[in-house]
């Protein structure tokens, strides 16, 4: 099991992936033309989905890698070349397109609020390759029990978060200006990158021991 301080490191980790507030102006878009029910609705069905996402990752990440003879130190360097992309982006106050596709938004047009709710806002838009990413490597960190119990509680804190911002949205959308999301965005995006550099380092150190 890890310290106090390394579960506070990954509640942020994922925050900043998982990003609720840049999130907030893409979901405002596609659930523009919803009424106040269905808003709700879509946003419970968000939240349920994420929580399903990230918990299936923190049981099930071990035995896939394990399938697919992935070893942790090369997951290690491409999860952390993974979040340094999205860091970048978000350095840029821009949803990176290894989250969010023009295709995937446009999947509004033609299925049913709930479809919406999971494809594209719970996955890939919130949890999306970075995050189930960050779950499994720091999953691999203990095979204590506490460490899979605390490692919940970090994923159950994040979908609470996530579930204020939803809250927020209306307030949220009439005062707040695009500015102040896209500096949060940046904000995220700059420990967002110290993180993905910390994964590659790690990961390199994993696969050439001579440089550690």
């Amino acid at each position: 099991m890890l310290d106090f301080t390394e579960y506070t490191k990954i509640f942020i980790a994922l925050l900043a992936i998982v990003n609720p507030i840049g999130a907030i102006p893409i979901v405002i878009a596609l659930t523009a033309d919803a009424s106040e029910e269905e808003f709700k609705r879509t946003t419970k069905t968000t939240v349920i989905s994420v929580l399903v996402i990230l918990v299936t990752a923190l049981l099930t990440g071990e035995f896939l890698l394990g399938f697919f003879g992935i070893s942790i130190s090369s997951f290690r360097v491409a999860g952390g070349i993974l979040l340094l992309l999205m860091a970048i982006s978000m350095l840029h106050a821009r949803h990176s397109a290894i989250t969010f596709s023009k295709e995937e938004a446009d999947h509004d047009r033609s299925d049913s609020r709930e479809s919406v709710a999971v494809v594209p806002i719970s996955m890939p838009l919130l949890a999306g390759p970075g995050a189930i990413s960050t779950v499994i490597l720091y999953t691999q960190k203990s095979h204590a029990p506490l460490h899979y119990l605390f490692m919940g509680l970090d994923i159950l804190l994040l979908v609470l978060t996530l579930w204020l911002a939803f809250l927020s949205i209306p307030w949220i959308s009439k005062h707040t200006s695009q500015t102040g999301i896209n500096i949060f965005s940046r904000v995220m995006g700059l420990i967002l990158a110290a993180i993905a550099i910390e994964f590659i380092a790690n990961g390199i150190k994993g696969l050439f021991p001579t440089l550690a």
